[in-house]
């Protein structure tokens, strides 16, 4: 008889459940929707609070910081008892700061908000990212890239909805937007409803022990996490200067207006959605460390070039720039997950948290370091992030056997 390696069974009983990856991208894209839409406020809040930049970073900071220290807690929890209907609650939280955004006339009340926002944020991902791994069938690049691209369309749509919606319609029109909450709670309430049933009917064999996917000693685990960690410190703050100081750069260096930028934003992000569709079933065809490794070492000429070029080519640099580095940030979650096997929602949560946390810590860096300097020059350093990616070559080879 043919074995299946850990958790794995044959596709034609276990194969992915498409409806329920499929809810979950949709639900992730409408919460990084409205998530999005905090960035996208800035040059509004900036005119019309007198913000400075460093005050800017801040408030992505206390977004960032509130999405990040609490998602590993949710992600521990979960891995004990899971909460399948605490996604939609998560859902809840950013209703509530997208509305209490929407009237915030200080910039206390915009601290507020932001990191109301953040909470949602922490309970949403940890647990969605695990529900996606359960639902995948044995391809764990797949699912997650399927995940992850419904969050990076999401963050793609905020810019070009603020563009036409929320610039013309003022802070106040952020409240429109309460009705995607909606309907994204009443999705993974569905989803959550799988899940229980799922459970009830899979009994004592949804609950057996994982099997380790390699050999590794626990010290070779601990160094091979630490340099995910770094690559992801690689990855977020140069996204970072992307999603903060992107519409800056363009309306401070070439003179561009808001809408404009708004809309140069939105070609990036949306080629990061594509990118990041792409990355995890690269990753399971030809090898996860494969992959990092082009994702982030392979962007860095792109990096290198965009602060000396024109207008057109700073746009056309942004596309490749978030097609190659967005392709990794799946992978790497898969690869941790494979590096510590029985903890999905721990090792989600700590990702999902170091990212928002590491991209929260880089827009509040880098709005100093343009206050002390100026915008441009957080483009000239932060292109040599991406050489950091050379870490990727002291990574172990640990890929699953593919289901038949």
């Amino acid at each position: 008889m043919q074995k299946y390696v850990g958790a794995q069974k044959p596709a034609a009983a276990e194969g992915a459940v498409l409806i329920v990856l499929l809810g979950l991208s949709v639900s992730h894209m409408l919460n990084d929707t409205m998530q999005s839409l905090l960035p996208a406020l800035y040059p509004m809040l900036k005119g019309g609070l007198g913000l400075t930049y460093g005050e800017i970073g801040l408030i992505t900071l206390a977004f960032q910081l509130t999405a990040s220290l609490l998602q590993p807690l949710v992600g521990i929890v979960t891995d004990k008892k899971p909460m399948p209907y605490s996604l939609a609650a998560g859902m809840g939280f950013t209703l509530l700061g997208l509305l209490l955004l929407s009237q915030a006339g200080s910039f206390t009340a915009v601290l507020v908000a932001a990191a109301t926002i953040g909470m949602g944020s922490s309970i949403f991902h940890p647990e969605a990212s695990r529900m996606a791994r359960y639902a995948s069938g044995g391809r764990h690049g797949l699912a997650q890239s399927l995940f992850q691209v419904g969050g990076n369309a999401g963050s793609a749509l905020g810019p070009l909805l603020a563009a036409f919606i929320v610039v013309p319609g003022g802070q106040g029109s952020v409240a429109y937007f309460s009705v995607i909450a909606l309907a994204g709670m009443l999705i993974l309430g569905s989803v959550g409803r799988w899940y229980v049933q799922r459970q009830a009917t899979r009994g004592a064999k949804a609950r057996r022990a994982a099997v380790p996917m390699h050999t590794l000693s626990r010290a070779r685990v601990i160094v091979s996490i630490s340099i995910l960690i770094a690559l992801m410190f690689s990855k977020f703050f140069y996204l970072a200067s992307i999603s903060s100081y992107f519409t800056f750069y363009l309306i401070h260096h070439f003179g561009v207006d808001v809408q404009s930028a708004q809309l140069d934003l939105f070609v990036f992000l949306a080629a990061t959605a594509v990118g990041t569709f792409f990355g995890g079933p690269l990753g399971d065809k030809f090898g996860r460390k494969y992959i990092i490794w082009a994702s982030i070492l392979g962007v860095l000429p792109f990096t290198l070039v965009l602060p000396y070029a024109g207008l057109t080519w700073t746009v056309i640099l942004a596309v490749p720039i978030g097609l190659i580095l967005s392709s990794a940030f799946s992978i790497i979650v898969v690869y941790a997950q494979e590096l510590v096997p029985g903890k999905v929602g721990t090792i989600s949560g700590l990702f999902f948290g170091l990212a928002f946390g590491m991209g929260g810590l880089g827009a509040a860096v880098l709005g100093e370091l343009a206050d002390l300097t100026s915008i441009e020059t957080v483009y000239q350093v932060c292109a040599f992030l991406p050489a950091i990616g050379l870490l990727t070559a002291f990574l172990p080879n640990i890929e699953r056997p593919r289901p038949a």
